[in-house]
């Protein structure tokens, strides 16, 4: 079957890579598992001999309808539903529901759409529980980087806020076919929010780090003035959360975000 460039689809071909990436997401025996674009199926074959429900999400209309026809009951397999559906439209809350417990979720992710992939599971983060995923290495990079490092923005604070993220391997362009023109890095993310224990507020924080983040050259008090905070706001909140006033958002943990967050909102 030719593959679509336009729809991102570089199949995972390395046999070891499958078995270490199912292997991270732990006991799938009662659990209910996403898997996002399984293609032809290699991630998919192995998830459905150890899942008890695997739900295999395809929008290739092709690519669905074989997936389809493999994992079927009359092919003797009777846990796997292939559902033809853009995953930034599938209702995790609702396959939560169903299955009486957080999903699982993994996934090879398409290169053009992974940052609305990730911003999706967040957003459905009380639905899931972990999702061990394959990115472009950059991005990897960008998901788990700790505060201070050259990787450390936007992506990194935000995804944070849903729970922590590590990188388990990377693999290179001949593990996959056609091979893409860059490395991947499969990474484990588990769901454990922290706005509560941030005391903030999720949508009107996740604004505010944006405004936080707008111009990376920029210190972080001028990103601030730029949104409409005052001069003396801000160093009273800088006071308050204990930050240099010269210093730029790359260089804060959330907790310091959060403080700076608390002052300027609640005064």
């Amino acid at each position: 079957m030719p593959t679509k460039p336009k729809l991102g689809q570089n199949f995972l071909r390395d046999p070891q890579a499958i078995q270490r990436i199912v292997a991270a997401l732990g006991n799938l025996s009662s659990r209910t598992v996403v898997e996002i674009g399984p293609g032809k199926g290699a991630i998919t074959e192995a998830l459905a001999s150890r899942a008890g429900h695997l739900i295999a999400i395809e929008l290739d209309r092709e690519l669905a309808w074989n997936l389809q026809e493999r994992f079927s009951p009359e092919k003797g397999v009777s846990n796997v539903s292939v559902v033809r559906k853009d995953v930034l439209e599938f209702d995790f809350a609702a396959a939560a529901k169903e299955a009486g417990q957080p999903l699982l979720v993994v996934g090879n992710l398409p290169y053009y759409i992974t940052s609305p992939i990730l911003l999706r599971l967040a957003a459905q983060a009380s639905s899931l529980e972990r999702a061990v995923l394959m990115v472009q290495r950059e991005v990897a990079d960008r998901v788990t980087a700790d505060h201070g490092s050259r990787d450390y923005g936007l992506l990194s604070a935000t995804l944070q806020l849903y729970g922590p993220a590590e990188n388990l391997f990377t693999l290179p362009p001949e593990a996959f076919a056609p091979p893409p023109e860059v490395h991947s890095t499969v990474f484990r993310w588990s769901f454990v929010p922290t706005f509560a224990q941030l005391g903030v507020t999720e949508a009107p924080f996740i604004s505010f780090l944006k405004q936080c983040f707008a111009q990376k050259r920029k210190t972080l008090s001028n990103n601030l003035r730029a949104a409409g905070f005052t001069a003396d706001a801000i160093a009273k909140a800088y006071t308050s959360a204990e930050v240099p006033a010269q210093v730029r958002a790359e260089a804060l943990p959330i907790d310091k975000f959060a403080a700076i967050w608390r002052t300027l909102v609640e005064g």
